[in-house]
This record gives structure tokens, sequence and C-alpha cells, in this order.
């Protein structure tokens, strides 16, 4: 599949799968590993941004835990794992930033701070887990990305099921919330 061929209008793509949790239990190792195989997904297709964010915290856990943010290129892609798993604190941050700068807040300011440092809008979204579930870690990406489901597990997650997030984002007609 070529990039042209696949999605020729894809530049950045986001992964959300996983909770909290999961992420800090891996090595950097395994991270590192995971990074390079998506990565180059990613990189294939001619995206040049993958930004991975967990589904959520645990629902379960008592203490709070973290896991640290990483970054990585890979090829042409660069690749961010941000830990955030509220998408509200995101936007919330993302506007105390901008007050503290005396930036303008408007649509595109909040939209260049939360994707930063990736320069748009993610185009696909894909969400690990059944489709009925929306992640709490996003909520601006809800709305501006194509939203592909793939019900497996974070730890399970492959090059294969990003290949195939790609192959059926590129058979949609995208009317970008028109009807016709």
């Amino acid at each position: 599949m070529t990039a042209s061929a696949a999605a020729p209008q894809l530049h950045h793509m986001t992964v959300v799968g996983g909770l909290l949790e999961e992420w800090a239990e891996l090595s950097d190792e395994q991270w590192g590993l995971r990074v390079t195989e998506l990565g180059k997904v990613v990189d294939h297709v001619g995206a040049t941004w993958l930004t991975l964010r967990p589904f959520g915290p645990s629902p379960h856990s008592e203490a709070p835990v973290s896991a640290v943010p990483r970054t990585a290129v890979v090829g042409s892609c660069r690749v961010v794992a941000d830990p955030e798993p509220d998408g509200r604190v995101r936007i919330v941050g993302a506007i105390e930033t901008l007050r503290a700068a005396g930036a303008p807040i408007d649509e595109a300011s909040i939209s260049a701070r939360l994707n930063h440092p990736a320069q748009v809008d993610p185009d696909l979204v894909v969400v690990l887990g059944p489709s009925h579930l929306l992640p709490p870690s996003l909520v601006w990406e809800l709305a501006y990305g194509e939203l592909v489901f793939i019900d497996i597990p974070w730890m399970h997650l492959g090059g294969s099921h990003l290949e195939e997030a790609v192959a059926c984002y590129a058979r949609r007609h995208r009317r970008f919330g028109g009807v016709d």
C-alpha cells in the first residue's frame, strides 16, 4: 500500500488504548519496540505525526498512577505518547497556558496547544475497544478526527492493526460533519 493510494490526506494519526496502569507497566524496551512498530506503519502511509494516548485511568485504582511522556522519531514520523488520561484536563491546561501567555483563546489557538507538537488535528483516531465506549482521554479529537474502533486490548496492538485502520479510513468518504 503506497501513501498516495492508501490515504493521501493522512497527516496525523492518534491511537487511544490501554489504561494508564497498563502504560506504566511497560518497560522502556517494550515502549521502544511498540513505538517503532507503530511508527513504521504511520510513516509508511505518509503521516508525519502519531500521538498515543491512554483510553483513561483505571476505574479500580485507588492510588494515582503516572506514566512518563515519550517521544521518538521513526522515519519521517514523530511519535508522541502523552499519558494524560483526561481530555478535560488537557483542554483546561491548554486554556490556562494560553491565558498565562496572553495569547488569544479561540478555536485555532486551543487546537494548536492541544495538538502540540503536532501541527494539525488528527485525521484518524484509532480507538482500542468496543465502538459504544468513547475514551475520556479525548474530547477535542473526537470532533475533528475520523474514528476507527478496533476491539483489542492495548497489549495486543500491533502494526497490522494500524494497517487495517488506515485501510478502513482510506475507503471512507469524509464529509466533515456534512450529510448527503
